[in-house]
């Protein structure tokens, strides 16, 4: 899977220098980002205290220019992921053709092996490996702006170095365990699935170049199976997006009960609780990406079983 690509000359400047340039723009994205937190602050500040329209029109212009560079980057950012995916999922298949062609024996689903989960586990390594790469950047970037609002806040409990900071650590970290333990069946119930899809659809392709070869009891039972499947993978994806939607919907609105007391002693103004919003926001997004994708985390550690059991078969 990764030798392929990563341990190929062939592939070697897709693979690496793609890799470079993947990070280059997340990098700009995460800088933009504290850039934009900035701005927050300024330009609520002025909303809530108007004296000079020339600074609301200022602030809105300088708005507009990182927000062009933001959307260039990313749009860019996208088109490259987007070819750096199909060269992945090229190297991988030329890889194995010429392996399972030599294969004695039948390996369960190699159609789908070599055409479809190459095509999912390039996509989704490259989708969550940026995603990870930016968790890593940006506490880097919003730690020490959260850390300084840390300084404002009015609750007693919290009142000591970085507790914004903390905060936000520990709601990341415990709600990362929480989802582990309520979603641990997923990974297999999705490798189950794909089992069965692969076998109904192998008994489509049949009866494709012979029609005569179609059992329709068979197919209604196979279906049976897979409707069977699904219906326990929907209810364990039901538990699970309870729990997510609940500590989503919380998470949003924990930064500003933390700060809002002081906002209403006069402490701080409209701009920082904002900005303080933002920056928690950040912070939390980046340690709990996990959490936020774990449908394709679930997806991603079935796929690689696969490709794991296919590449022990053919080598």
């Amino acid at each position: 899977m990764f030798k392929s690509f990563f341990q190929s000359k062939q592939w070697a400047v897709w693979a690496w220098g793609g890799l470079l340039l993947i990070i280059l723009f997340i990098f700009c994205d995460v800088y933009l980002s504290v850039k934009f937190n900035k701005w927050y602050k300024s330009f609520y500040d002025i909303l809530q205290a108007p004296k000079d329209i020339a600074l609301f029109w200022s602030a809105l212009k300088y708005f507009l220019v990182i927000a062009l560079i933001s959307i260039s980057i990313r749009v860019l950012a996208i088109y490259l992921a987007n070819h750096y995916t199909l060269r992945w999922r090229q190297a991988m298949t030329h890889y194995y053709i010429p392996l399972w062609k030599m294969l004695d024996k039948e390996v369960e689903g190699s159609s789908q092996r070599i055409q479809e989960d190459t095509q999912k586990f390039a996509r989704l390594v490259e989708e969550l490996g940026a995603q990870l790469i930016r968790s890593l950047l940006t506490p880097f970037a919003f730690i020490p702006i959260l850390w300084h609002l840390s300084e404002g806040i009015a609750i007693s409990m919290l009142q000591f170095p970085g507790s914004l900071v903390t905060v936000a650590l520990l709601m990341s970290i415990g709600g990362l365990i929480i989802s582990w333990l309520v979603g641990i069946k997923l990974p297999g119930l999705e490798y189950n699935n794909q089992k069965v899809e692969a076998t109904f659809r192998k008994q489509l392709v049949y009866g494709e170049d012979n029609k005569n070869y179609v059992d329709f009891n068979l197919l209604t039972e196979m279906f049976t199976g897979i409707r069977y499947n699904y219906s326990r993978l929907f209810l364990h994806y039901t538990y699970f997006n309870i729990w997510k939607n609940f500590y989503y919907q919380f998470n949003i609105i924990l930064p500003y009960l933390l700060i809002a007391p002081s906002l209403f002693t006069g402490a701080i103004t409209l701009g920082v609780i904002v900005q303080t919003g933002n920056a928690f926001g950040q912070v939390h997004e980046a340690s709990s990406v996990l959490l936020d994708r774990w449908t394709q985390v679930t997806e991603l550690r079935s796929v690689l079983k696969r490709l794991k059991e296919f590449e022990y078969a053919i080598t």
